[in-house]
């Protein structure tokens, strides 16, 4: 039996712990983000959104502290936006976000109407959220925006905007080397929300990325926005082609080719 050089084993085993050590750090940073009271605080500019006639507040909140008031108005609120984008799986998708939402992990942004009826109903002060968390995706460290709703009273008026521009900074502020979201794919307005307005990439860990075959049957796409060259090559689409003879017949824009991966970065 051949015997490994000692110089061999000593490299494995530092490879090992560089790993371990690695993970380590990660797994306190997703700690150390998690257990942030209140993300706000550190942007007290973003406390409020004043813009275009419309005047509202923003709050921090937990899936595991939510009053029965504010489960029953997200619930309500996903149900108006989503039943039509996810159609016939509706039912099903209902009662994941039901438990999802109530989660320990669950981190929310509250936005809440500034009126005198706002003040006078406490259902009627909520006008949208935005629930996040901190987790991994391909052993990148990255905040996760599970869900960003609005009432359509006070959409197109830049608060989508705003509220990622905050999800942003405080995947920043927390050490997360990207966003990521999943967009139904009927939504057509929120996927040329985030990669036109916002510069959001399709990732390469979306379905139809990973085999185009089978991400064709699928209704979502995973979508990312990384902030560090580690994350752009485990999450950003990368693809490098030798080019070959380009003939008079041939159409080199392999971004509307669903069989080929692309690379391209919004750094």
């Amino acid at each position: 039996m051949e015997v490994q050089p000692k110089s061999s084993r000593k490299e494995k085993k530092a490879k090992r712990q560089e790993v371990l050590e690695r993970k380590k750090k990660i797994d306190k940073l997703i700690q150390t983000a998690s257990s942030e009271h209140d993300h706000l605080s550190s942007f007290p500019p973003f406390r409020r959104f004043d813009r275009n006639g419309l005047c509202v507040a923003l709050e921090s909140g937990n899936g595991d502290k939510l009053s029965a008031v504010l489960k029953q108005y997200i619930q309500n609120l996903l149900k108006a936006n989503m039943e039509g984008p996810f159609g016939e799986e509706w039912p099903e998708e209902e009662k994941v976000k039901r438990r999802e939402m109530v989660s320990p992990e669950a981190r929310y942004i509250f936005v809440k109407e500034e009126s005198p009826e706002a003040d006078n109903d406490k259902t009627a002060a909520f006008v949208g959220f935005v629930h996040f968390r901190f987790t991994l995706e391909e052993e990148i460290p990255v905040l996760y925006v599970y869900e960003i709703q609005l009432e359509s009273r006070v959409q197109g008026k830049g608060l989508g905007k705003f509220l990622m521009q905050l999800v942003e900074l405080i995947a920043r502020k927390s050490c997360m080397s990207a966003v990521v979201l999943t967009v139904q794919k009927a939504n057509v307005a929120a996927m040329n929300f985030y990669t036109s307005k916002l510069r959001y990439t399709i990732s390469s860990i979306s379905p139809s990325r990973v085999d185009p075959l089978m991400g064709a049957e699928k209704s979502y796409e995973i979508l990312c926005k990384a902030f560090d060259r580690e994350a752009k090559v485990a999450l950003e689409v990368s693809f490098h082609v030798k080019p070959a003879a380009k003939t008079s017949n041939q159409n080199w824009d392999i971004g509307k080719n669903p069989a080929v991966t692309l690379s391209y970065s919004h750094a």
